[in-house]
């Protein structure tokens, strides 16, 4: 009897990936026919124009990750199309409920900046063949987003928008720099922290039930926390000041494994939101508005958020059905509120399937971070995973009237260029991390296996 021994190579999962679009792109279609049908009663003219698009955004993006990143997680890219397919779906609603046709509404631009954010992700995997190589851009990450979160307070360049000095025009467009930076600032705390996380985890002295680091050890990264803060400050943008501080936190307690830091963390929010109460009308109104939005008072002010729960509230269980309800009534349904109006046409059943496409997306950024091998790969694949996970907590959160509204986009869905090209960067950082994590050692590039140990490869014996 003969014993062989075969190396069998790990299942890159691209056929499930493929498989998963595909299914991903149906949803979409059938959302899209079932809107028309509910206010036309025709099947939409634009359909086939609109699942070719579809379909080649989606297919482009495969076959490159077919080609460059064959193990990535094939999971990540059909949730991603998926939301990214229901938010055109329901801003292409509201273009109905506005008498708009398909080539001059929202919906018509937003599927051009998808294209461009799928151009974009194609660009960042074919150039960027190991996630490490941004390790060396530490603190040109810093400087870059610090530049990118300054720009709108540029004379003549900057902005205001409903109350926040947060975009500049560049021609016809208005963009939102700040989207970006988020995605800068993860890079360079991801690169700081896995410097100085040993000191930061030992050295320091001991006050009450605290260890606080060395200053020249926390000082650089703690000096570009609040910089940043301020900054978002002046520019009254209170939203993405809580979803930075909330990113600092949770990248620090995960670099040190210090669960004081998140009882500091609280501690130190608790008196940012004295502070912003005590000195921001427009703050303080979101506040009372949260606390009473029904109120003759709170009416008068804004009707949004009481719009928003009444157009849930409608929605019941099972929904009204797409292009039935009257999501059009809420201010900005089309982006601060798409999640509300989502609710009302889909119900409780479809506003919790949703959700669960955003914790499947958080889950596989999480274990992405687990699988990878190296200090920096885990830092950024949890930084890019929680400002994901964070920023759908602070917009549901808002719409759902859990905490006051803050004026953040719900991440793939909201009508938006910047927030759409940002967060596929960050899916594609996270498919292009994990393909790291997933691969056979002997098959990372810069990697070696130590002398006397066997690739991670499975080992099938054969008896003959």
């Amino acid at each position: 009897m003969i014993t062989t021994v075969e190396r069998v190579a790990p299942r890159t999962r691209r056929g499930m990936e493929l498989l998963l679009l595909i299914v991903a792109i149906a949803i979409v279609l059938l959302a899209w026919v079932t809107v028309d049908l509910t206010r036309n009663g025709t099947v939409p003219a634009n359909i086939v124009p609109v699942a070719g698009g579809l379909v080649v955004l989606a297919g482009v993006v495969h076959v490159v990750l077919r080609w460059r990143a064959a193990y990535a997680d094939p999971l990540l890219l059909p949730i991603t199309t998926c939301l990214n397919g229901l938010g055109l779906v329901m801003i292409h609603r509201l273009d109905l409920a506005k008498n708009q046709d398909g080539t001059g509404g929202d919906a018509y631009r937003q599927i051009v900046w998808t294209a461009l954010a799928v151009a974009l992700a194609v660009a960042v995997i074919i150039a960027l063949r190991d996630h490490r190589i941004l390790r060396r851009f530490t603190y040109v990450s810093l400087a870059a987003g610090f530049l990118l979160l300054v720009l709108p307070l540029v004379p003549f360049l900057g902005q205001t928008i409903n109350g926040s000095q947060i975009w500049i025009r560049l021609g016809p467009l208005s963009f939102q720099p700040g989207e970006f930076a988020k995605v800068a600032l993860a890079v360079f705390f991801a690169g700081y922290l896995v410097q100085t996380r040993d000191v930061l985890s030992l050295a320091g002295k001991k006050v009450l039930f605290f260890t606080f680091p060395r200053g020249r050890d926390l000082g650089p990264i703690l000096v570009a926390w609040v910089l940043a803060l301020l900054i978002l400050v002046f520019e009254k943008d209170l939203g993405s000041a809580l979803l930075f501080f909330g990113l600092f936190v949770a990248m620090l307690y995960v670099a040190t494994e210090r669960v004081s830091w998140i009882a500091i963390g609280l501690v130190l929010f608790g008196l940012a939101v004295a502070f912003a109460l005590a000195t921001f009308s427009h703050f303080q109104k979101r506040v009372d508005l949260w606390l009473d939005p029904f109120s003759a008072d709170s009416l008068e002010r804004s009707n949004q958020l009481a719009n928003g729960l009444w157009g849930m509230a409608a929605g019941g269980l099972t929904g009204t059905g797409l292009g039935a309800g009257r999501p059009w009534l809420t201010s900005f349904a089309e982006s601060d509120f798409i999640f509300a109006s989502l609710g009302e046409e889909l119900g409780l059943f479809g506003s919790v399937a949703i959700l669960v496409l955003y914790l499947l997306f958080v889950e596989r950024g999480v274990r992405t971070a687990l699988g990878v091998r190296d200090g920096f790969g885990k830092l950024l694949a949890i930084g890019l995973t929680f400002s994901v996970a964070f920023q759908v907590f602070i917009v549901i959160g808002g719409v759902t009237r859990v905490i006051p509204l803050t004026g953040l986009t719900t991440p793939f869905m909201s009508l938006g260029g910047s927030a759409l090209l940002a967060n596929w960067i960050i899916m594609t950082l996270l498919l292009r991390i994990s393909d790291q994590a997933r691969r056979p050692v002997a098959e990372t590039p810069g990697s070696t296996v130590p002398e006397g140990a066997a690739p991670e490869a499975t080992q099938v014996v054969r008896l003959s």
